[in-house]
């Protein structure tokens, strides 16, 4: 008698598998959505009645007002500044509880070409300003900001400026809220700051655990992917210490060496300094999709996101989805863009089996250019593996 364990798979006919997909976007390629919808494609393939959940997720960057507005809300269009400073429209939400969202990629994020054309040190964030006074005028209480995929490094001055504050040098002239001046502040007035702002919850999602300054701070770390040169950063950093010291004057508290302070290039630091807190987005996004109920009986968990690394199992969305699944005795396996050798051991330690979507040595112009169909033939031959019929054994025509 084999006394080994059912496997529910689809050799049962009578049973339809439950596979729940909770992808985050393939960036610069495919949003989380289209990601979730090629992989339910490459299943159906394979399990055309299959019972396919799809949950595209987000951890603080692109795609979290859509992964959050699954869960119900509306957006809305609000005009903004864009790094440059140019007139733009982005994205905002409000979710069904009355919550705000805003995403600082839709704003000022690294794949707008507009804010990316001028220099690091000349861009700002006076849009995330303008977008927090758009929800305050739609009279929210509480707002949810993704801090993920920002193109500045101005240490939130922008921002801060948007909503109230001046910037003084030495001889009481006002300084533009850019890094290249914010060495040359003197004071900064907070007293024109929003009100509104009191009585506003603000409650930042981020992974990002960096101080706001020095060899873990912002510009160094995350400023070479912005375009910013070696010896821009060094400037910039500098000018950044010096401008926080005035900040945290005004507003009578300290930021600067708090976890996080030097997300999206020092917004965090300026969030904290307004009474901001912090969670992880995967988390919030995960709650409000309501994750735990819906993977409770599942059968399979694919979930996958541009590139895997190490930084992958710091906080980041496909890992904190694979730990909840694992708590409901779900498997999880990581389909993604590519997947970092050097980190496949660990990454195999939170997942049961990675997979890069790449069918061989390609161009990323290729990869980008045919994502969709890459990952529905992954999807397809990894259901295969999992749940169609031994060759040969007839169950296929049973």
């Amino acid at each position: 008698m084999d006394s080994r364990p059912p496997v529910h798979t689809a050799r049962n006919h009578s049973i339809s598998p439950k596979i729940v997909l909770t992808p985050d976007s393939f960036k610069g390629s495919l949003s989380a959505k289209e990601v979730a919808h090629a992989m339910a494609t490459g299943i159906q393939r394979v399990l055309p009645d299959a019972d396919i959940i799809e949950l595209p997720i987000a951890d603080g960057g692109e795609g979290t007002i859509d992964a959050l507005l699954g869960a119900a809300g509306r957006d809305y269009l609000v005009r903004v500044r864009s790094a440059s400073g140019a007139p733009a429209t982005a994205r905002v939400a409000i979710l069904e509880d009355g919550t705000g969202v805003l995403e600082v990629a839709a704003i000022v994020g690294i794949t707008d070409p507009d804010g990316m054309s001028v220099p690091l040190r000349s861009r700002t964030t006076l849009g995330v300003g303008d977008g927090i006074r758009a929800l305050l005028d739609k009279g929210v209480k509480r707002i949810y900001v993704g801090l993920g995929g920002s193109s500045t490094s101005d240490g939130g001055a922008g921002m801060i400026a948007a909503l109230g504050a001046r910037f003084v040098d030495a001889t009481g002239d006002a300084l533009a809220p850019l890094p290249e001046h914010l060495h040359r502040v003197h004071h900064v007035d907070v007293s024109g700051l929003d009100t509104r702002l009191a009585q506003t919850e603000i409650v930042l999602l981020c992974d990002v655990r960096n101080s706001l300054t020095g060899p873990e701070g912002a510009a160094a770390i995350f400023g070479p992917q912005k375009g910013g040169e070696p010896e821009d950063l060094l400037e910039i950093d500098a000018a950044i210490s010096h401008y926080a010291a005035s900040l945290e004057q005004a507003f009578g508290s300290s930021a600067a060496e708090q976890e996080g302070a030097g997300a999206a290039g020092g917004l965090g630091f300026a969030f904290i300094l307004l009474g901001a807190s912090a969670r992880n987005g995967a988390t919030v996004v995960l709650d409000a999709q309501d994750f735990d109920n819906i993977i409770s009986d599942a059968h399979w968990h694919i979930t996958g996101e541009g590139r895997s690394d190490l930084q992958s199992i710091c906080g980041k969305a496909p890992s904190i989805a694979a730990q909840r699944a694992s708590r409901a005795g779900v498997l999880t396996t990581l389909v993604s863009g590519s997947v970092d050798p050097a980190a496949m051991r660990e990454l195999a330690d939170r997942f049961a089996g990675c997979f890069s979507v790449a069918p061989g040595p390609i161009s990323l112009k290729l990869a980008i250019q045919n994502a969709a169909n890459f990952i529905a033939d992954a999807t397809e031959q990894l259901a295969r593996l999992r749940f169609a019929p031994t060759p040969g054994s007839g169950a296929a025509n049973s």
